[in-house]
């Protein structure tokens, strides 16, 4: 079981929010196909993944609550269920330690509620979206809305890097798990803003 230290101060504060994060992982995996600390995702040995689930974050306002501290342990049949969505065993257990402590009391709930948003995604190709002319942020955001009819463009974050390639989508929802407006920090890149995918080639 992969041993987690915080590395950034403790802070418990009431949830009014939650987003989810999802990483774009052909990106992410540019420079780490031959890391072996993320050769589920990165190696190529079992498949190519697209979206990947980087964590169900609690909101507070303008700030979040992390690394709030549990009893109840991750086992390795947790993680082995979320590897599928969450395909590294260190990010399954750093999100439970920093993120789920703050929601849930044992990390199969932390885990079932990422899991049934995730479950209720559609993805768009986003293969041959990487492939039109004049991309931008606001296309990568619409296409999203139009393949999940229940989540406005609004409640939807696109962060790009700093040489405009997706990193993550980010969704945002209410305290009751409806999707909500995104803060502008959520938000991410506005919808003129040029955008590439990369495809992993």
């Amino acid at each position: 079981m992969p041993r987690i230290t915080p590395d950034s101060p403790r802070r418990v504060s009431p949830v009014t929010g939650y987003t989810l994060a999802l990483s774009w992982s052909p990106e992410f995996c540019k420079p780490r196909a031959d890391d072996r600390a993320h050769a589920v995702q990165c190696s190529g040995k079992n498949g190519s993944f697209g979206l990947v689930v980087h964590g169900l974050w609690p909101e507070s306002g303008s700030s979040w609550p992390q690394w709030c501290g549990s009893n109840a342990a991750l086992t390795p049949g947790d993680i082995r269920g979320a590897m599928c969505m969450m395909p590294s065993q260190r990010l399954v257990a750093r999100q439970w330690a920093k993120h789920g402590s703050c929601m849930v009391k044992r990390p199969a709930s932390y885990l079932k509620v990422t899991r049934i948003l995730w479950d209720s995604l559609r993805i768009p190709d986003y293969d041959r979206i990487s492939r039109e002319e004049a991309l931008t942020a606001g296309r990568i955001r619409a296409a999203f809305a139009d393949a999940n009819p229940g989540i406005p463009e609004s409640a939807i974050g696109v962060k790009l890097n700093t040489r405009g390639w997706l990193e993550e989508i980010r969704l945002c929802y209410a305290k009751t798990f409806r999707p909500a407006r995104c803060t502008a920090s959520r938000y991410g890149a506005k919808d003129a803003v040029p955008a590439k995918v990369w495809r992993g080639l």
